[in-house]
């Protein structure tokens, strides 16, 4: 994926990322008029916002990758009006967290969004908060931040890796690969990551997603 990904769909659960969660998704036909979820409004306020960055996608080795993201894929709208915006997601993923920390799921195919109180992102920002997680994550590795824009206006995108835990069977590890963007409106930075394992390609539907965020 490194970067972009191609059409086809499908989602994994982060083994790094500790969210209480609710599944959310039903059962609809090829060809389904793309349907809303609003999630209700709620008082948490997301921490996971830091001078160090929103924490890295990990992988889990004892997860399989899983395909790519089909060209018949069914979205659904995910609609928050605390944090204050919406996005598209495959239907059938499972849903972790509430709107200011959110994951959509489906094996190794994952999707997160943290929105937090934070200025607005830049480049020098964004390659700050990458070295900082670095620090933490020997494995991690990025590309350098670059200015990109998206439906919703501009955005800072950059890709990293990750590599799991290995396979305490098979002692494999995966390498997740990861597109964050980063953008603001006034008050508000949100920040998501779209990762999948190495070999899948979602880069068509990852850029639909991306693109389909919008501030409310």
């Amino acid at each position: 994926m490194a970067g972009e990904m191609r059409a086809p769909i499908t989602l994994a659960v982060c083994g790094l990322l500790a969210l209480a969660g609710v599944g959310c998704g039903t059962t609809t036909h090829p060809g389904t008029p793309t349907s809303s979820t609003t999630t209700p409004a709620s008082s948490s306020t997301s921490t996971a916002g830091s001078s160090q960055g929103v924490a890295a996608l990990s992988a889990e080795a004892q997860s399989a990758a899983t395909g790519d993201i089909p060209d018949n894929q069914v979205f659904l709208t995910f609609t928050d009006p605390v944090a204050g915006y919406s996005m598209s997601y495959p239907e059938g993923w499972t849903r972790n967290g509430d709107g200011r920390n959110v994951t959509f799921s489906d094996k190794n195919n994952i999707v997160h969004i943290v929105v937090a109180k934070a200025p607005a992102p830049t480049v020098a920002g964004v390659q700050s908060e990458l070295a900082a997680l670095q620090q933490k994550n020997s494995t991690l590795k990025f590309t350098p931040p670059r200015g990109v824009t998206l439906k919703s206006g501009s955005a800072i995108k950059a890709t990293y890796t990750t590599e799991s835990a290995p396979n305490a069977v098979t002692g494999k590890s995966v390498l997740l690969i990861v597109d964050r963007y980063e953008l603001a409106r006034p008050g508000k930075r949100a920040t998501i990551d779209l990762g999948t394992a190495k070999g899948v390609d979602n880069v068509d539907a990852y850029r639909m997603m991306s693109n389909s965020f919008r501030w409310q």
